[in-house]
């Protein structure tokens, strides 16, 4: 019988944040695995969940390239897919780590869908996680949404010139990965109201972490676990009809 595939959630980066349910699983896995770069083998999803392992738990890192070339990625999706498969297929229930959410902008979700096409019937369960984002606004008792405005969720890989475009149909928006083109995106919010109700946020949960509401105290070049929260980008229309 194949062993089970669990795609777990740890959270931003507070190992408190962790589910009871995903505590639960990893303490009853045979295998855990934690996606790495190719570069190095540092994991912080591993770092993250280490103290709900169990000392005995055997764990591996897969490596994942850091590049946007398709045919690369793929093949590394392919290679670790068949890995996963194959302690699976030795009946071995495994964890599979992932920062945040497993099925939002996460290498899991690679992962899944190749494992899929390699293998339909193969049992998986996901479990979630509490996202970068949901922590920055407890954090900051920031109000994501209510009533009813929007909330869009973008990747800081897109241009500053396109970030601004789309934030013009949102009511509230989250910037995921705002390392990317940083100063670009700065400027192009400096420009607009909206840096007025803004919070940037890095390594949420791990001892540097940074939250800022002002922009220009955020560094020049942001670590990759870096996020930004947009509200009040329009006026709310319910507010104004009670005003």
């Amino acid at each position: 019988m194949n062993g089970h595939l669990y795609g777990i959630g740890v959270g931003p980066g507070d190992p408190d944040l962790i589910t009871v349910k995903a505590v639960r699983v990893l303490h009853e896995v045979d295998l855990v695995l934690a996606a790495a770069s190719t570069k190095n083998e540092d994991s912080l999803a591993l770092e993250i969940a280490r103290p709900h392992l169990r000392p005995d738990t055997p764990v591996l890192r897969l490596g994942f390239p850091m590049s946007r070339d398709p045919h690369v990625l793929r093949q590394a999706w392919q290679d670790n897919a068949r890995l996963v498969l194959d302690h699976l297929y030795a009946g071995k229930n495994t964890a599979f780590l992932t920062l945040g959410d497993p099925l939002l902008y996460s290498t899991f979700a690679y992962v899944l869908r190749t494992v899929r096409q390699m293998d339909p019937d193969q049992p998986i369960t996901v479990i979630p996680g509490i996202t970068s984002f949901q922590a920055a606004a407890s954090a900051t008792q920031t109000v994501l949404a209510e009533g009813a405005q929007n909330l869009l969720i973008l990747p800081g890989i897109r241009e500053a010139d396109n970030l601004r475009t789309h934030l013009g149909y949102a009511d509230n928006a989250v910037v995921l990965k705002a390392y990317t083109n940083f100063s670009a995106l700065r400027a192009a919010l400096h420009a607009s109201p909206v840096h007025k109700h803004c919070v940037f946020a890095s390594r949420l949960g791990l001892a540097d972490q940074m939250i800022t509401h002002d922009l220009d105290h955020a560094p020049e070049n942001p670590t990759y676990l870096s996020l930004l929260l947009l509200t009040a980008l329009h006026p709310n229309p319910e507010e104004n009809s009670h005003a």
